[in-house]
């Protein structure tokens, strides 16, 4: 690493900090601004909801497996002219994709975004941490790097359902490439021309380990998000991408064991803390992904509007912020983190059991407020402990493949949580629509008193007796519907909340999970 300072001297510590959070956010842009409004995007390509999910695995898949030979890009290029290529990279794919509507290209251009996510990443979270001279500077700068994830994503939103709503997609492509090109006038003010690292020839890079484990990776993607809907094994493409991701991911490993420099050390495996913090990672946002059977049911059951839905997610970010403080008041005092993490999970266990009673068919803010936030706490509360234990419970020289595999449970943790839900909720409410269907017949007595009166309130509206009885048959229809739904959330909800029950009780029982990092013996820069 280099003595000398990558920053103008002229320009304040603070001022330093706050640009470099600031350009953080180009990750968060990069990964979410398509899916802040996922019915308008997939509209727009012509696409499934599916597809939409898909388009950001792959983004975040190829985020994956580009910070594994991200650290010899970035020790090869000088600092500013690395930041500003990539930022200006990033404006040009949010331009084009602003006039894309074919959704092979739209992939292509989203594999691109998430190289040009993963290249700034670790640099600047190193630039980071750097600033702080506190004893705790490694806690402060993840708790910023990771604080600056979780708070972003609603106000993307925001803006992105704002720009949706008052003008079109292609003004959402371009308010995001403004703000590509904002970071890249940042990073021209604040930086010299001085190298952070000593130039490391560009010809280590092992690129065919690179193409082996992003082709696992968008196989096994392309596995978990469409096995539900093209019937798993009946499908060939299932069964092939699944051999895919097997051979791929086989020969990756292989590869990892016979060369003189791997770019993933699986060594890294042999430590049962890593393996345990892997395991709780995937769980942490197998359970996160529920939040998102929150928000649907805003959109399709309590009819909510969509810039309602973005405003209400500020609440959670209030609870992102208790969380976050909690957790480094924690490990400032060196708490114990089998504690934190059985505090945050059994935060998370009372936000789903408390919903699992507000899935009904109408709610009020006022209802759903205080489990709403307690979710935003239990993310708080968890994130940067589950990160720091991961990347910390290995030695030194391990450090940047722990921060890997942490990444690598946060991905397949939110993709695999996305399959299980979706399976989940098609099968509970395929199965509560078949049994609830049978009160809709017209033999039913208080169904067809129900039914009679729907028809008469659309006789009264001018509607003709055949045109009133099909509508009402409808809406009949659409309740046992919004019915099935909430009654699968709820299961869903139950069943969740038992498990993190359980997972808190093995967490306060298991003596082996013990304070393991000592944050100033491993200084570690992977994520």
């Amino acid at each position: 690493m280099s003595q000398t300072s990558v920053f103008k001297p002229w320009v304040p510590n603070w001022a330093i900090i706050l640009i470099l959070i600031v350009c953080m956010l180009h990750s968060m842009v990069l990964l979410g601004v398509y899916t802040a409004n996922v019915t308008y995007s997939a509209s727009f390509l012509d696409v499934d909801v599916e597809d939409l999910q898909f388009s950001l695995c792959v983004t975040y898949g190829t985020f994956l497996a580009t910070i594994l030979i991200e650290s010899r890009l970035f020790k090869f290029f000088p600092t500013k002219k690395y930041f500003v290529t990539i930022y200006s990279l990033a404006a040009i794919t949010f331009i084009l994709s602003a006039y894309t509507d074919n959704y092979s290209v739209f992939i292509m251009l989203r594999m691109v975004e998430g190289v040009l996510m993963a290249l700034p990443w670790i640099p600047l979270r190193q630039l980071l941490i750097t600033r702080f001279k506190s004893k705790n500077a490694v806690i402060i700068g993840f708790s910023c790097n990771y604080g600056a994830l979780l708070l972003a994503s609603p106000f993307i939103m925001n803006i992105a359902v704002w720009l949706l709503e008052n003008y079109d997609w292609t003004y959402m492509a371009y308010g995001s490439a403004l703000f590509q090109i904002l970071c890249v006038a940042l990073v021209m003010l604040t930086f010299n021309n001085n190298r952070f690292h000593k130039k490391i020839p560009l010809y280590q890079v092992d690129w065919a380990s690179y193409i082996l484990v992003l082709t696992a990776i968008l196989c096994g993607s392309f596995f978990f998000i469409y096995g539900e809907r093209r019937y798993w094994f009946d499908s060939p493409q299932i069964i092939l991408s699944l051999l895919i991701t097997l051979v791929a991911g086989g020969l990756f490993v292989i590869r990892q064991q016979l060369v003189k420099r791997p770019c993933f050390d699986m060594n890294v495996f042999r430590y049962a803390n890593l393996r345990t913090g892997f395991f709780l990672f995937v769980i942490f946002y197998i359970a996160r992904a529920t939040l998102n059977m929150c928000h649907s049911a805003m959109f399709t059951v309590w009819n909510w509007e969509p810039s309602r839905v973005a405003q209400v997610q500020y609440l959670n970010v209030i609870g992102n912020v208790i969380g976050m403080v909690l957790a480094g008041i924690f490990l400032a005092k060196g708490i114990a983190t089998r504690l934190i993490f059985s505090l945050g999970f059994l935060i998370f266990a009372i936000y789903h059991f408390w919903f699992t009673f507000l899935f009904v068919p109408d709610v009020a803010l006022s209802d759903i407020l205080i489990p709403y936030m307690l979710q935003g706490v239990a993310v708080g509360v968890l994130f940067v402990p589950l990160v720091l234990f991961t990347v910390s419970s290995v030695p030194t020289h391990y450090a940047p493949f722990s921060g890997t595999v942490g990444v690598s449970g946060r991905f397949w943790g939110s993709t695999i949580g996305f399959c299980i839900l979706q399976n989940a909720q098609v099968f509970l409410q395929r199965s509560h629509f078949t049994k609830l269907r049978q009160f809709v017949l017209s033999e039913s007595p208080v169904t067809s008193e129900r039914l009679a009166k729907l028809t008469q309130s659309f006789l009264a509206k001018g509607f003709t007796a055949d045109e009133a009885y099909k509508l009402a048959v409808q809406q009949l229809i659409q309740a046992v519907s919004k019915q099935s739904v909430l009654l699968s959330d709820m299961e869903i909800f139950t069943v969740i909340g038992y498990g993190l029950l359980f997972l808190v009780v093995l967490l306060l029982l298991n003596s082996h999970l013990k304070q393991t990092f000592d944050l100033f013996k491993n200084r570690v820069w992977g994520s």
